[in-house]
């Protein structure tokens, strides 16, 4: 899938810049997009818990001041979903059918509302000491997260990909948080269709794997940002 014709032509010599906050799993969603498509962009880091979206400047950039922004000829589109769709127009990573389409979108809320909260969130706070894991709130994520990953694996017991019985952004979407559930404290054996999906996942063409580890600076009370 790695190919010229992943690439709209149009687009094909549009300057992308990507500010990015690499231990995030929606800055790594883009990321692991672009390389599937062969896109050359700059990727611009940004510390989120060293108030560099917190700034002014920043501000213009993203009122939200939030990562990841993906800055192109039209000028700055936040939000990670809002940017796999735009890059993935016109590739076969989005379907042009109205259903498809609508089914892409479909998962792209359900991530958003469903799976971060959830087992994003959990992983976030577990791995920087915001929570322990038998604080009320872990227990309660952690149980949401499991209610989760039985929807998705259901769906995977009868669908090889999330839409359209291909890759699509949809599975790049929720590829990125549940592949690292185990970062939360979730054991993802019982959900066997969700695993042999990450394989699929995996080898497709172009993959990358590179969520870093979050900072020191992003435990409670080490640095400033949206979230303290």
């Amino acid at each position: 899938m790695h190919t010229d014709s992943m690439t709209p032509a149009h687009e094909s010599r549009e300057a992308l810049r990507l500010y990015d906050y690499a231990p995030s799993c929606n800055c790594y969603k883009v990321r692991l997009l672009l390389s599937q498509l062969g896109r050359d962009y700059e990727r611009v880091p940004v510390d989120i818990f060293n108030s560099e979206t917190l700034t002014a400047a920043y501000g213009e950039i993203n009122p939200l001041r939030t990562t990841p922004v993906l800055e192109t000829d039209h000028g700055h589109l936040p939000e990670s979903n809002a940017i796999l769709v735009y890059l993935a127009a016109g590739t076969p990573l989005l379907p042009e059918d109205p259903f498809e389409l609508a089914q892409v979108i479909r998962w792209l809320i359900y991530e958003q509302t469903d799976v971060i909260p959830t087992m994003g969130g959990l992983r976030f706070r577990l791995l920087v000491g915001r929570l322990t894991p038998d604080d009320p709130e872990a227990i309660q994520r952690r149980a949401d997260a499991l209610e989760v990953l039985r929807v998705l694996d259901h769906h995977l017991a009868v669908n090889l990909f999330f839409v359209a019985g291909r890759y699509t952004i949809a599975d790049i979407a929720i590829y990125g948080y549940t592949h690292l559930a185990g970062q939360a404290g979730i054991d993802l054996t019982p959900f066997a269709n969700l695993r042999a999906w990450f394989s699929r996942v995996e080898r497709q063409s172009g993959y990358i794997e590179d969520v870093e580890p979050y900072g020191a600076n992003a435990r409670p009370g080490a640095g400033r940002s949206l979230y303290d």
